[in-house]
């Protein structure tokens, strides 16, 4: 008490005010912390494109990362992760160092030449009967023909290590189980020979596509994602090839391929391989292939449950699909017949990477591009009666170029 005899507050207030203040500052500081640790936390987590949106026919418009099988009683479907190292951090398979390569200016067409109606422009290789690439041709040595008439070749490229927007869809149907180790390795060797400047993107397919990388020429990026290769469903081959030539539409540059990985037979889409080759045939995409398997194999379908096929011949490959496919684009198919021959996998991906740049880019005005349709083409080479000359079968201009004008195969 005070000398009159009263109760003094001030002492007893100010102390009160004090710990409230004092109270507040460390609830402050804790949720600072708290959020920092958060932020901090998210920063180090791997920045995945889950959605990649463009313009597509039909269907979804949205490809997502691959999903894992659902849990009964559960609507989520959860996203794989990379598989943790001993430290319990994501660790990304090992990847070598890309291999220097020659650059080289990228020719394009004058803009005058492209802009004009019926422009098209194919991509042609030319191998020797030694099975070697005739690369030291020039402009004068081929001939192009269009529904049998000849005509002027306007521009015209040696592809001598050009880069290319190059598209990698991998089977992970439930038959690919034992096989996904040894494509995962062709593909590390693929993406190790690719020219620096190339612009790739990864699908993974089994019931839909699932993107795993957008398109980028960080190839180790690539590399780290083929560890969200899991085996799982049926096969929607055709949906997957479609999907791929949507995306490759929007690659950055004028030449443009896609390598399609599977082991078996298309049990699931919703598009058909005339769809697909009409598609094919409207952009130019290369359509690369490797079989994986007997193409001789009985053609009863199994039945997918999970992971897991039961009857049916699991080793089978639709070979004959593969390679309407790569000659109707100009490409080429390989079929490995041994499931587990690692080492042809690996072949086949390095034959392609190397034929990429040892190629020719040829550009032509197609006549009467009015009137739209689809066009027979053939180029020839006089000057080597016996190489093998390979170039799409045609191509397809003027405003009829849609799925209802392009005659079937």
């Amino acid at each position: 008490m005070n000398r009159m005899g009263t109760i003094s507050t001030a002492p007893s207030f100010m102390a009160d005010k004090k710990r409230r203040i004092n109270c507040r500052l460390g609830s402050f500081l804790g949720l600072a912390i708290v959020w920092l640790c958060a932020a901090s936390a998210n920063a180090q987590q791997p920045q995945i494109n889950q959605s990649y949106q463009f313009p597509k026919q039909g269907g979804s418009s949205t490809l997502e990362l691959p999903a894992q099988p659902k849990q009964p009683g559960s609507d989520a479907l959860t996203i794989p992760s990379l598989p943790p190292s001993q430290s319990g951090n994501p660790q990304p398979p090992p990847f070598p160092s890309l291999r220097s390569q020659p650059g080289q200016q990228l020719t394009l067409p004058p803009h005058e030449l492209a802009r004009q109606p019926g422009y098209e422009q194919v991509t042609v290789t030319v191998t020797n009967p030694r099975h070697g690439y005739e690369t030291g041709l020039n402009k004068g040595d081929f001939r192009l023909y269009i529904d049998g008439q000849q005509r002027p070749i306007e521009f015209f490229r040696q592809d001598l290590n050009t880069p290319v927007s190059l598209g990698i869809l991998v089977d992970t149907s439930g038959s690919m189980q034992p096989k996904i180790p040894q494509a995962r390795a062709a593909i590390a060797q693929l993406l190790m020979n690719l020219n620096q400047r190339d612009d790739v993107f990864l699908f993974a397919f089994s019931i839909r596509p699932f993107l795993l990388q957008g398109f980028t020429t960080n190839h180790a990026l690539v590399a780290t994602r083929l560890a969200l290769l899991h085996a799982y469903g049926q096969t929607a081959l055709f949906d997957a090839i479609l999907d791929g030539l949507l995306m490759v539409e929007h690659g950055r540059y004028d030449k443009k391929a896609l390598l399609v990985i599977t082991d078996g037979m298309d049990n699931s889409s919703q598009s058909s391989l005339a769809q697909v080759i009409a598609q094919a045939r409207r952009l130019g995409v290369l359509i690369y292939s490797i079989g994986i398997g007997d193409p001789n194999g009985s053609s009863m379908p199994g039945l997918a449950l999970g992971p897991f096929v039961f009857g049916g011949d699991v080793d089978r490959v639709d070979a004959q699909t593969l390679r309407i496919l790569s000659s109707e684009t100009g490409a080429r198919t390989f079929i490995v017949r041994e499931v587990g021959d690692g080492a042809a996998l690996s072949q086949a991906t390095r034959t392609i990477s190397d034929e990429l740049r040892e190629q020719y880019t040829v550009g032509f005005t197609a006549p009467d591009p009015s009137a739209g349709g689809y066009r027979n083409l053939r180029v020839d080479v006089p000057g080597h009666p016996n190489d093998d000359v390979r170039v799409r079968k045609g191509v397809t201009v003027g405003p009829g170029s849609s799925y209802a004008s392009i005659p079937p195969p």
